[in-house]
């Protein structure tokens, strides 16, 4: 019997996160790994877990996740917008509150270029007089 699956793509900064969504007890496992042995702060696993509690499906599926680059941030928001489109996969009636709380929307910000003739960015070297 094949088991039903919900995928997700979900991208913030340079973090690209592939989610996959089972129905299951809840466990949330990223990289092999369980959510509170990935992510040491608290705020990381809220972000993570904010899409399923706004559509109140948190004991419902189980959470597998692969994710790799940028820091942990990043990709904490990169496992939220997954999670946020498989659960649309899975029920397109989500899609109202998903997109009301912004879960949808993919965070375009990202890191500017270092320009030649500066030390960052925007950051320039010390000017002097003489």
């Amino acid at each position: 019997m094949a088991q039903v699956q919900y995928y997700g793509t979900g991208r913030r900064k340079h973090s690209v996160a592939r989610v996959r969504l089972v129905p299951g007890d809840g466990r949330i496992v990223i990289n092999g790994r369980d959510i509170d042995e990935y992510f040491g702060l608290d705020t990381l696993k809220l972000i993570v877990k904010q899409p399923l509690n706004e559509t109140e499906t948190e004991g419902k599926y189980d959470v597998l996740v692969n994710v790799n680059g940028g820091g942990f941030t990043g990709q904490a928001g990169a496992i939220r917008h997954g999670i946020s489109r498989a659960l649309l996969q899975a029920d397109p009636e989500f899609r109202g509150s998903l997109k009301a709380a912004g879960f949808l929307t993919r965070d375009a910000r990202m890191k500017e270029r270092k320009k030649y003739g500066l030390k960052g960015a925007r950051r320039a070297p010390q000017f002097s007089k003489r």
